[in-house]
């Protein structure tokens, strides 16, 4: 189908679904800050209930006036019909409602069928499979635009790698052969919704050996034809960088956000080579500090998903001391966090480039809550040049985003010097 008459005068531009949740109510916020409804974008809120929703609004709202109100849509993720409605109603799904293998099935195959872009925060890519898999050919059939992944997992890595490619092409002549991305500092509440993501990949692996191998497989979301490349299973343990020269430790999210990039190199037609390599660590710096560091962090890695495999321990320990979906930092702890990662990139001959990507907001809830709203704008009102289908955020949106995402989100991309 062609990408201009995927938006056939629908009611509204974007709803905003799970806009009474924790990260929905920062999103809800960040548009009425923003993007007040008028003429030219219309959006609403949607959820199961009702009173919640309008509570959310009004306590943002206080005492301020609206040139247009902003109307309540009452949709359950049990609840096909009202999905259905729901998806026929607007050009663009903001999805907040997690973790997405529970609640959020019903809503992308709704959109699918309907010829409704999407985006969400979701960052189980046994369940991102599952999508693509069951709804690929309808998505394309209808025009329907899905993405995955549209927060700090995995945006940032994603667009930093997909924007490190453009300048090393446009100035070596070709792209790099192998990147990797050192998460190097991070201020900021431990996301309820991403730890309750990780602990269902967790439930849904152990007994089920075909999905545990999928998500240990690192080309496990790349089409079925383009499954292959240099990339092993995720790094375990801590090691000595030695061409970085620093301790590194593995990142608990690099399952998602590797995945990612592998998948929008295959879906850009291999743009960064048909041989690119992709990691990523977290930076513990150099010396005894930097390794004592690594082990550590390796350390409460490990025992987090050890104590996650057992009923007794996830209840009593895990689920009693992290935080729950729902909970998050304060206001004022979200805008006085940040996160800053350092791209690192191997041209085939010789040659390097750098990129140091920085945000302006704790990364698991300010910021992403900026950059989902930016890319469900992007969709929305942004002329998108693409069919439907599962993308991701470099394949589907690149430069555009790109710019949303240093002109509104806070987030900056700037190449370096040669190392």
């Amino acid at each position: 189908m062609n990408p201009e008459n995927t938006h056939k005068n629908k009611k509204y531009n974007v709803v905003i679904h799970g806009a009474s949740s924790f990260t929905g109510k920062i999103i809800l916020e960040y548009f009425l800050e923003n993007y007040p409804p008028n003429e030219r974008l219309k959006w609403a809120i949607s959820g199961r209930n009702y009173d919640k929703l309008d509570a959310s609004l009004k306590k943002i709202i206080g005492d301020k006036s609206l040139d247009n109100e902003i109307p309540i849509i009452i949709a359950d993720s049990k609840d096909r019909a009202s999905l259905d409605e729901l998806t026929m109603s607007t050009d663009v799904i903001l999805s907040t409602v997690g973790p997405y293998a529970k609640y959020g099935s019903e809503l992308v195959s709704a959109c699918a069928k309907n010829g409704t872009d999407y985006c969400d925060l979701a960052g189980e890519s046994q369940w991102i499979q599952k999508m693509i898999n069951k709804n690929q050919q309808i998505a394309e059939q209808t025009g329907a635009r899905i993405i995955h992944a549209c927060g700090f997992d995995s945006i940032p890595f994603d667009i930093g790698v997909f924007a490190l490619q453009k300048h090393a092409i446009e100035k070596l002549g070709a792209p790099l052969k192998k990147i990797t991305t050192l998460v190097r500092a991070m201020r900021g509440g431990a996301s309820g919704g991403t730890i309750a993501s990780i602990l269902n990949i967790i439930d849904e692996t152990k007994n089920n050996r075909d999905m545990a191998r999928s998500v240990s497989d690192p080309y496990a979301l790349n089409p079925p034809d383009k499954k292959t490349g240099p990339d092993k299973r995720d790094e375990k343990t801590y090691k000595y960088h030695s061409q970085l020269k620093t301790w590194v430790a593995p990142f608990i999210m690099a399952g998602i956000n590797t995945r990612i990039v592998r998948r929008s190199n295959a879906l850009l037609e291999y743009m960064y080579g048909d041989n690119f390599s992709y990691t990523e660590f977290t930076d513990c710096g150099k010396n005894t500090k930097g390794r004592l560091r690594a082990i550590l962090i390796t350390s409460s890695l490990g025992l987090f998903f050890l104590f996650s495999s057992f009923r007794t321990t996830k209840k009593h320990i895990v689920q009693r001391f992290l935080p729950k979906p729902g909970e998050g930092p304060d206001r004022k702890n979200r805008i006085n966090g940040f996160f800053k990662l350092k791209v690192y990139g191997e041209a085939e001959s010789s040659g390097q480039l750098s990129m140091t990507i920085t945000g302006d907001q704790d990364p698991g809830y300010g910021s992403t809550s900026k950059m989902i709203s930016e890319t469900a704008l992007c969709l929305a009102v942004d002329k998108i040049n693409i069919s439907g289908g599962f993308w991701t955020p470099a394949s589907a949106l690149g430069e555009k985003l790109l710019k949303r995402l240093e002109e509104n989100a806070g987030l900056k991309f700037k190449v370096d010097e040669s190392l």
